[in-house]
């Protein structure tokens, strides 16, 4: 069982002693792997283990194909200017291999998390010497995934499983009894600049959870071009979070007059505190309908686009 730290209870200068010190004390003289995916929990964790482990951390950032618009180039420069070198590893190829073909949500989950711990980091440990991963689980990810609502890439140990023994190397999670709203405390103390602590969530299967079907790299840059017009827009309302999903049907649209056989973009955006529970933002109709110009007009075989107005429960905030 996980003793939960609220925001409530939780002291930032206090927590972060504490972590950076288990973390030295773990690794010890060897050499760490740090996962980073630009995210609030990654970056995070990434400042935790750069300050407990200096040059005796690498950090990796996992080029998977399935990645917001130029989200490498921007993740690696933005912690360049704070001190910590991040390299960029293509593992395009393998994701869309281990991808392909699957359209089951759990089975598209599962061929993410093997191919990202077993193969990608697998690799890199292996080649490295490195005996542990540094990752930014979240203890809603845990509940997620003991609740059986949906398999987290990022949770093993609850659910009985010994990245040791899998993987060959220790997964260290020095977030774990934190929920998000206590993150993004801890990335404020920490020194993040707040377009990183404040950044809205994004999912450990990146795109691919937002892709309703088989993902492929013609699908991924469709909802790519979809997420980029969505961010724009509503990253003025405040909200907890907000996305464009891919609808695996194809529905009938007109356009110059003729049948357009198109694609369809489901827009959600919500208001929360740490993802357990969430209710759909009441946006304007003149921002509903900008939205549905913009991507109809920018983003190739979109001829529908709606809007999601379900609370979670029973909806999910991510889609996949």
């Amino acid at each position: 069982m996980i003793k939960e730290i609220t925001l409530q209870e939780l002291n930032s200068e206090l927590f972060i002693r504490e972590k950076v010190d288990e973390i030295k004390r773990t690794v010890g003289d060897g050499i760490a792997i740090n996962a980073l995916s630009g995210g609030v929990d990654s970056s995070v964790v990434t400042m935790l283990g750069h300050r407990a482990l200096g040059p005796h951390l690498r950090t990796i950032f996992v080029e998977n194909g399935i990645m917001r618009e130029g989200e490498a180039m921007q993740v690696a420069g933005l912690f360049k200017k704070l001190g910590v070198t991040v390299e960029v590893v293509d593992a395009r190829k393998e994701f869309f291999a281990a991808l392909k073909g699957i359209t089951n949500p759990e089975e598209k989950r599962e061929a993410i998390t093997q191919t990202f711990y077993r193969e990608v980091f697998g690799r890199i440990v292996r080649e490295s010497g490195a005996k542990f991963l540094l990752q930014g689980t979240i203890l809603t990810d845990v509940d997620e995934t003991i609740a059986g609502i949906k398999r987290q890439h990022n949770v093993f140990e609850q659910l009985g499983i010994d990245p040791q023994q899998v993987f060959g190397y220790r997964i260290l999670e020095p977030l774990i009894q934190l929920r998000k709203d206590g993150v993004r405390k801890i990335g404020h103390a920490l020194g993040l600049p707040a377009s990183v602590f404040e950044r809205i969530p994004f999912p450990g299967p990146a795109l691919s959870a937002r892709v309703i079907g088989e993902v492929t790299p013609e699908r991924i840059e469709t909802v790519r071009k979809a997420t980029q017009i969505v961010e724009r827009l509503l990253q003025g309302t405040g909200a907890f979070q907000y996305l464009a999903i891919l609808h695996d049907d194809r529905v009938t649209g007109i356009r110059d007059g003729k049948r357009d056989f198109g694609q369809q973009i489901e827009i959600r955006c919500w208001e929360s505190t740490d993802a357990r529970m969430a209710t759909p933002t009441r946006l304007s109709f003149d921002t509903l309908e900008l939205l549905a110009r913009d991507i109809i007009n920018e983003v190739p075989g979109i001829v529908s686009v709606t809007y999601n107005i379900t609370p979670k429960p029973p909806s999910t905030i991510e889609a996949v």
